[in-house]
């Protein structure tokens, strides 16, 4: 952590990087393509970007889902299934993550953040789903719930974007409801992650909180687009 002070400048930096990218993650997903790069770019080493950006993210996603089940489009009943997997999920994954080391996320997440960005850029079809569901819903809970929760607890950028394809492809909700159930499952396997990233000490808890901040009135703003225009 030499090369990275926690200074004025850098908390507005991380503030607008985290209004922004919770925008966009709670209309489509995808917010950690903005944020873990800011948090990199200021000089955050890999292990305590990726917790830190698990702090803000959890403020965004329990947002967004508060303002959706708010807006009825969640059924918390219906959803457990889901809840309990992805959770189990990112558990599995927040742990796998910090047993690597440094100098390997260093190389890897450029990588993983270019992939992320050019399958957004160029998959134009994207949460386009057919109307009735092509699996039962307590399988796609198991299967997705443990895959995308394991994926969201290492590493997270993208996660929001693989929900709402899934849920509209694979159970045919129309795109907000889709939108909506997947900030859901975003929230549960955020704070699950930061539960373990906490007590493995990779947090940068005040860079969190203010970046939290953000997040929230970012997807307030967000999800408040989504159910007003769709």
């Amino acid at each position: 952590m030499d090369a990275f002070q926690l200074t004025p400048e850098v908390l507005m930096i991380l503030f607008c990087s985290s209004l922004l990218g919770g925008f966009v993650d709670s209309i489509a997903g995808g917010g950690g393509i903005i944020t873990v790069p800011a948090l990199l770019a200021v000089g955050v080493p890999p292990h305590l970007a990726l917790g830190t950006n698990k702090v803000q993210s959890s403020f965004g996603a329990i947002t967004a889902a508060f303002n959706y089940w708010r807006g009825g489009y969640i059924d918390f009943k219906k959803v457990s299934a889901g809840i309990l997997w992805t959770a189990i999920g990112a558990v599995a994954g927040s742990l796998s993550v910090q047993s690597l080391s440094a100098d390997f996320l260093v190389k890897a997440i450029p990588f993983l953040l270019t992939a992320l960005f050019l399958y957004s850029l160029f998959n134009k079809s994207m949460g386009e789903g057919a109307s009735k569901p092509k699996i039962k819903e307590s399988l796609y809970y198991v299967i997705f719930g443990l895959a995308i929760g394991f994926y969201d607890g290492f590493f997270g950028p993208g996660t929001g974007s693989f929900w709402t394809i899934a849920f509209a492809s694979l159970l045919g909700f129309n795109l907000i409801k889709a939108t909506a159930h997947t900030k859901v499952m975003n929230a549960t396997s955020n704070v699950v992650s930061v539960v373990a990233f906490l007590i493995s000490g990779n947090v940068i808890l005040q860079a969190g909180l203010v970046m939290g901040a953000a997040q929230v009135i970012g997807a307030l703003l967000g999800s408040k687009v989504v159910m007003k225009s769709g």
